[in-house]
């Protein structure tokens, strides 16, 4: 299975939640909502969940081997980064030079 496309849906400022994520598999299959995690100075990837009636999260989809979700987290890690650098700098960021 190859990933094909990988889209940051929502980029967050503020948080340990720093996007949002879908992801093409063969160009037959999307993952939706999987989240990009800035935690403890490391990026990682949380996998779509739910929430159970005892207030636990089970993951809906997720890699089966390590070697695939290395490969996805790598995936994501990138487009993640890349919509960063292009993402226009915000009114309120110090370093953005007015118009």
């Amino acid at each position: 299975m190859q990933i094909t496309d990988v889209k940051v849906r929502k980029l967050f400022d503020e948080g340990p939640m720093k996007a949002i994520v879908s992801v093409t598999f063969d160009s037959q299959l999307a993952v939706h909502d999987i989240k990009v995690i800035n935690a403890r100075d490391k990026f990682f990837i949380v996998m779509p969940s739910r929430k159970n009636p005892d207030d636990t999260y089970r993951d809906i989809v997720h890699p089966i081997n390590s070697q695939f979700r290395a490969e996805l987290e790598d995936a994501v890690i990138e487009a993640y980064n890349e919509a960063l650098a292009s993402a226009p700098l915000s009114e309120d960021d110090p370093v953005a030079t007015p118009v």
